[in-house]
């Protein structure tokens, strides 16, 4: 059974995602695709995880939540705690993962590799995975590389109408490279100018 997060249950712990955190994580790269004249830009809506094993985490709750905002303050209405006959008329599926990379380190002419780190839901896109393996000795500095993406479907036919995909990183132990700040920041930027120009990339500070 799919598990439904209602913006207004889940959108208290985005708030501690946003607070502060505008100005102490690194840029964002920004993807959206969509069709011209197809993009909802309001209606009742409910937050939901893209299909795989159920996730209750408290990182989930964080992402979940700073994506609920968002979609509250560009048109969208929260159905989650509606007594109605029929469902949402949409629902916004989220995944997101972390992940440690290891840069090139010139002393040893190793490459960069990398492994999950926290929890993970769903699937980022395509092409866009990460190394098999992590190096921890030390220098330098491990970063830590976050992505976001939001489906935004047609509940009636499960069409997808709008898709957005962000990623940031930080160094590993900085307080940008938490969960807290960076969900806040890739949220806020991928609903930047919501729609936003299908196809294009652009980096937001």
């Amino acid at each position: 059974m799919t598990r439904r997060l209602g913006l207004a249950a889940v959108a208290m712990m985005g708030g501690f995602a946003l607070s502060g955190c505008a100005t102490s994580v690194p840029s964002v790269e920004v993807t959206r695709f969509h069709a011209p004249g197809a993009v909802p830009m309001s209606g009742g809506i409910l937050v939901e995880p893209q299909p795989s094993p159920p996730d209750d985490s408290i990182e989930y709750r964080t992402f979940a939540g700073a994506v609920a905002q968002e979609l509250q303050r560009v048109g969208f209405t929260d159905e989650s705690g509606r007594q109605t006959l029929r469902a949402s008329d949409y629902v916004a599926q989220i995944a997101y993962s972390r992940d440690v990379r290891s840069p090139v380190d010139p002393r040893r002419g190793r490459g960069p590799v990398s492994v999950g780190v926290g929890g993970a839901t769903g699937s980022y896109g395509s092409g866009l995975g990460v190394g098999i393996g992590i190096d921890l000795s030390g220098k330098p500095k491990d970063i830590v590389v976050t992505r976001l993406s939001v489906q935004i479907r047609r509940r009636s036919d499960n069409q997808s109408l709008w898709e957005g995909r962000a990623e940031t990183s930080a160094k590993v132990g900085t307080p940008a490279s938490q969960a807290s700040l960076t969900a806040g920041k890739l949220a806020n930027a991928l609903f930047r100018d919501y729609p936003g120009k299908s196809g294009e990339t652009i980096t937001v500070k």
